[in-house]
């Protein structure tokens, strides 16, 4: 059996049109729908069709390649909504109301509407038609009429709204900020909460219906697991039904283990005795200097620790010596002050030692940016190449 599939143009500020679509979608009542960003429209899935259970087919934001188009089915979007509201304690139909503060073609934003689709509410939207802008993340707040309030947000855009006293207040008032879309970086976290905010970190992809692991812990359903390696498998009823299209893709992604079926991430991570899973970097993102592998993401964390550093990205460039070259590549706070190469040399070499200390320092208006708001590591690394150059 198979079901019509058919693409919607949608902007964040038409958002609300595809609500009841999606709710159809979702009750098989109405074809399966793929939001696509108007100024990129999903011509190549006109007049397509998915498998009957499919109600949702979404755009990688391409952080393993070529973007790749896959398919939700209902059951796993339901189960990935009603573990969120179990795990966020917002169960009570109608009683909690979600902010839409990402864009509706990526899984983050659209969960956000899937959530309220199956829990009969409506989502306030917030402007980003000039991109995300604190005032109006502070004037959508003040719209919600919800008894509970959540919404989903990536780390940079928390790091715009606690340098910003309205945007700070603005946060303290909901019940749970989904951190997601990137890794919050521990320093960034606790400031968060320090500062009163009730941060959730989440990690998933779109095939895992968006996040399904919430501050470390699975939630319901959810199964975790680590290959030989360290490489990351997730597994439960949140799994997408697979790729459009691409068979030879699901070979290489869902992989069947004492017959169950799993995700295999392209993730590295660490799960403690009481089964906390701490995610470590991506595979592919590993630095070779010198014959040695050094983890971008342990050194990222380092340096977010310093008092004046936002965001950091770190990223290897060619090096005749080194093969790779350790640069890390920072945003900083309002009014501060860079850190020295020294300063950044040294804090890094007494907790990962002198191969992970970076060889360079660059300092950046913003790091580039792809899908809901991921680093892009490739457009980093060009731009500090550019920048080192000069």
């Amino acid at each position: 059996m198979s079901r019509a599939l058919i693409p919607v143009p949608v902007s964040a500020s038409r958002a609300l049109d595809l609500l009841p679509m999606l709710a159809s979608a979702l009750d098989g009542a109405g074809p399966a729908v793929a939001p696509t960003d108007p100024a990129m429209p999903g011509t190549s899935l006109t007049g397509l069709e998915v498998p009957d259970d499919v109600a949702v087919v979404l755009r990688t934001s391409g952080s393993t390649g070529a973007s790749r188009a896959v398919m939700l089915g209902a059951r796993a979007l339901r189960a990935s909504a009603e573990a969120t509201a179990e795990a966020l304690g917002a169960t009570s139909a109608g009683s909690t109301q979600w902010l839409l503060a990402l864009p509706p073609v990526h899984v983050a934003g659209v969960q956000v509407l899937v959530r309220s689709a199956l829990a009969g509410t409506v989502p306030v939207v917030m402007d980003l038609s000039d991109g995300f802008r604190g005032a109006a993340f502070v004037a959508a707040v003040a719209a919600m009429t919800g008894d509970r309030r959540h919404t989903s947000l990536v780390p940079t855009q928390l790091v715009r709204l606690l340098d910003d006293p309205d945007g700070l207040a603005a946060l303290r008032s909901f019940d749970a900020v989904l951190l997601g879309g990137a890794a919050t970086p521990p320093a960034l976290l606790t400031r968060a909460r320090a500062a009163g905010v009730r941060a959730v970190t989440t990690y998933g992809m779109t095939e895992t219906c968006g996040g399904c692991v919430y501050d470390g812990r699975p939630l319901d359903g959810v199964r975790v697991d680590l290959e030989p390696d360290g490489r990351v498998l997730l597994g439960g009823p949140v799994l997408a039904t697979g790729y459009l299209g691409r068979p030879d893709l699901d070979a290489e992604a869902f992989v069947m283990r004492r017959g169950e079926r799993w995700m295999r991430t392209s993730d590295l991570g660490e799960l403690d005795d009481a089964g906390t899973l701490r995610v470590t970097g991506r595979a592919d993102d590993v630095i070779i200097t010198g014959g040695l592998k050094i983890s971008p993401a342990a050194v990222e964390q380092v340096l977010s620790d310093l008092d004046d550093v936002a965001e950091v990205c770190v990223v290897g460039l060619p090096d005749d010596e080194w093969g790779q070259a350790v640069t890390a590549v920072l945003v900083l706070r309002p009014r501060a002050t860079a850190p020295t190469l020294a300063t950044v040399r040294a804090v890094t070499t007494e907790r990962l030692g002198a191969p992970s200390a970076p060889r360079d320092v660059v300092v950046v208006d913003h790091l580039p940016l792809r899908g809901p708001g991921k680093t892009d590591r490739q457009a980093t690394a060009r731009l500090a190449r550019e920048l080192l150059a000069h």
